[in-house]
């Protein structure tokens, strides 16, 4: 596995809101609304549709993994900075910095230099990113048309991209240094992707009918 590091700790923790983000998620017992939305919603309605036999078996979101890459920019310090400050404001979880796993020549690519920044969200705060992603970030995106709905891998798992990091309301646009595109990886248990397609569309994702 390539060699990972983390920089820029001092703060990379703090949410737009300037608490920190594990100290916000146990204020006056607050719980996100998509985790209330699952229990509550979306795991009845998916027992409904597939008639499982044990609750156990319905699909839930396991994780999400968030990568962000520098382009022509690897090994710049500063745009690395830059990058992981960002994604973790839009996380509430301090990413590590990713690496080259081999050397490209055409690309001026080296194994072991910085191309970006990653991060894998669980739990609380893996709820708390999609509802601001379905809810806040998507609508914002230019001329959005819906979600491909045959980007899923066949396992039951999601990748979708967004040109634009700046649609998410934790970063401010006048503060930005440029502006970074990022993939988004939603892992399911799911069996395979028709229960994941309706796992995801309970959850509000926006795919088109």
């Amino acid at each position: 596995m390539a060699k990972q590091e983390t920089i820029s700790e001092e703060n990379s923790e703090l949410t737009a809101s300037g608490l920190n983000s594990r100290t916000t998620f146990r204020l006056n017992g607050y719980k996100p609304r998509f985790k209330d939305l699952f229990n509550e919603t979306v795991k009845p309605a998916m027992i409904s549709r597939f008639k499982y036999g044990n609750i156990m078996q319905v699909p839930k979101v396991k994780k999400v993994v968030i990568n962000m890459g520098v382009g022509e920019a690897v090994n710049d310090r500063k745009k690395i900075e830059s990058v992981v400050n960002d994604l973790s404001l839009i996380a509430g979880q301090r990413p590590v910095v990713t690496k080259a796993r081999k050397s490209i020549a055409s690309f001026k690519l080296r194994e072991g230099m910085s191309i970006g920044a990653k991060v894998t969200l669980r739990g609380d705060r893996m709820y708390e990113f999609l509802d601001r992603l379905i809810t806040i970030a998507l609508p914002r995106v230019r001329d959005f048309r819906g979600l491909n709905p045959k980007s899923f891998d066949g396992r039951g798992n999601y990748a979708m991209g967004l040109k634009e990091h700046i649609v998410f309301p934790e970063i401010n646009y006048d503060k930005v240094d440029e502006v970074w595109g990022m993939d988004i990886i939603i892992v399911t248990s799911a069996p395979n992707d028709n229960e994941a397609r309706e796992l995801l569309k309970q959850f509000n994702f926006p795919f088109p009918d």
